[in-house]
């Protein structure tokens, strides 16, 4: 079996086409279930943010196609549309990937701990959607421990900052008296609790909490003692807002190019600043065209990620160096896994072989054949079935110069006790 990681991210796909990839959560079960369901796949997990889409995988050697021709199948893009943004990753690479990607050393913004969280939740959802097995569970008890290192060992989640921080700090640039900003915060979710954290942080006092779930929406509200309001309403609050940040996992935009452009008639023409961290995109990308509207997306947020990975490089090259060992210890321990399996099955195989010569030879016992010849037939039988695979595989290896199979057989069949020895 090989491990596998496929996907896309934000150094590979621009954002309108991480949108077409994201899974939203009421796709999640249906997407592991089909992916079990493919030839070759036996285990599955999926980890969809803003700024990655990924599959981890156990499947037969090759399913790397399989897979790919899945995933853009499910999501309607073409072969041609989706392998030019496409990676994957096998085995120990596969693990080594995702132990990056949870220590935050993958992420757009350096040491991001937000990551952790979600693919915490990812691992969970496939749980219950029974697409773990042993060799996904391993790995992912492997990485949550490595994670659990770096962030203890090493600086990399000092001073947190996120995509959530980079959204408000772009728009304090922005703002000169960015205190007294008004700012509208679209989803409830934990991406916008950081970002009303965030603004409250830097002395912002008057928000706005909008959500689809109008009870979620107060809970923010009250805790930030914000306005909570439902999405119907966001019209009337976009009037009134200077900052507009959202991300929801809505999978069509929320705030479209007329909805702006009726607020900025009511404004004056006021400007107002948008962050869309969501993917999908919750504004419609010609909101952006407005003369009174300077929107951002994800990917727009690079300057301010870039300071902060200069600060965070000496922790993430201490971080490397722990994951390399987690990697080793997650080899080590899938080996020993691996070749308990392989003793089971050769064990339980042996015993089969015994069973029916022992059948055979209690029945020939029970015809009253002389019990000498039954004991010869029944030595002869056991001989031939438990060397025949062995001897065949032998020869193959031998016409295809397989040096290794052979060197390895005669370590393991030759090195037998003799009957002087027993």
């Amino acid at each position: 079996m090989t491990l596998l990681a496929l996907g896309i991210n934000h150094r590979t796909a621009a954002v309108a086409v991480r949108e077409r990839v994201a899974f939203t959560p009421a796709q999640l079960e249906a997407a592991l279930a089909e992916l079990r369901r493919l030839p070759r796949v036996h285990e599955a997990a999926v980890l969809s943010t803003c700024n990655r889409t990924e599959l981890y995988c156990v499947t037969e050697p090759s399913g790397e196609s399989v897979i790919l021709d899945w995933l853009g199948q499910f999501h309607g893009l073409s072969i041609d549309e989706l392998a030019p943004s496409a990676y994957h990753y096998l085995d120990h690479e596969a693990a080594r990937h995702l132990m990056r990607v949870a220590v935050g050393l993958d992420s757009m913004v350096l040491g991001e701990p937000q990551i952790l969280g979600q693919l915490k939740d990812a691992y969970q959802s496939a749980r219950e959607a029974n697409g773990l097995g042993g060799e996904l569970e391993l790995l992912f008890q492997h990485t949550f421990a490595v994670a659990k290192q770096v962030r203890t060992r090493t600086g990399i989640g000092q001073n947190p900052v996120s995509i959530a921080y980079a959204a408000v700090s772009l728009a304090s640039r922005i703002f000169e008296d960015f205190a007294r900003s008004r700012a509208l915060l679209i989803g409830a979710g934990e991406t916008i609790e950081l970002v009303a954290r965030h603004l409250r942080d830097a002395g912002v006092r008057d928000m706005i909490v909008a959500n689809r779930t109008r009870e979620r929406a107060e809970v923010l509200a009250r805790e930030f003692n914000a306005e909570a309001i439902s999405l119907n309403q966001i019209p009337e609050a976009l009037v009134r807002s200077d900052i507009v940040i959202s991300s929801t996992a809505a999978p069509l935009p929320i705030l479209g190019k007329g909805m702006a452009e009726r607020a900025l008639k009511q404004r004056r023409h006021r400007p107002i600043f948008m962050v869309d961290i969501a993917v999908p995109r919750d504004i419609e990308p010609e909101v952006g065209d407005l003369g009174d509207v300077f929107l951002y997306t994800v990917d727009d947020l690079n300057e301010v990620i870039q300071e902060n990975r200069r600060q965070r490089q000496a922790a993430a090259e201490q971080a490397e160096s722990l994951i390399e060992h987690g990697v080793h210890v997650w080899q080590h321990e899938r080996r020993v896994r691996s070749s308990g399996e392989l003793i089971r099955r050769f064990r339980d195989t042996a015993a089969e072989v015994r069973e029916h010569s022992e059948r055979q030879a209690l029945a020939r016992l029970a015809r009253g054949e002389n019990p000498e010849d039954v004991i010869r037939m029944l030595a002869h039988q056991l001989t031939n079935r438990l060397l025949h695979r062995p001897t065949v595989a032998m020869r193959e290896a031998s016409g295809g110069e397989r040096h290794d199979l052979l060197d390895a057989a005669e370590t393991l069949l030759l090195d037998i006790p003799s009957s002087k020895k027993l």
